[in-house]
């Protein structure tokens, strides 16, 4: 009845995010779309292999950074060399919170969002 479309972050500086989403997950623009006064920009982000997109909403007037509550949520996302992911990240600075027991970390995006990633499931 239902299936998963896209996921929103509000982001403070767009270019700076999309730098981030590429470096950091190889995530590439999929679609756009420009208010025709300029006052906001939604760019939609994919990972090639699945429909599911992140929509980064950029708001030309909003200047404060945005409240993530206790930042209590977050977006996982699936790594095939989950050792290499991790070294990537390392290296980026960017990661804000490990749980080795668990064999998954945590990344932080440029606004403060938390990003899980996760071994892929072998066999």
């Amino acid at each position: 009845m239902f299936c998963f479309n896209h996921f929103n972050f509000n982001v403070l500086n767009l270019e700076r995010s999309l730098d981030f989403y590429r470096e950091a997950l190889g995530l590439a623009p999929v679609r756009e779309k420009t208010a025709g006064d300029g006052s906001f920009r939604l760019v939609y982000l994919g990972d090639g292999k699945s429909d599911f997109t992140l929509e980064l909403t950029w708001l030309r007037d909003r200047t404060e950074p945005y409240d993530l509550g206790e930042s209590e949520f977050h977006l996982a996302f699936t790594a095939a060399d989950y050792a290499a992911a991790h070294e990537k990240h390392q290296a980026m600075g960017c990661i804000c919170f490990e749980n080795p027991a668990m064999g998954i970390y945590f990344i932080e995006d440029p606004d403060g969002y938390w990003l899980e990633i996760i071994p892929e499931k072998k066999g």
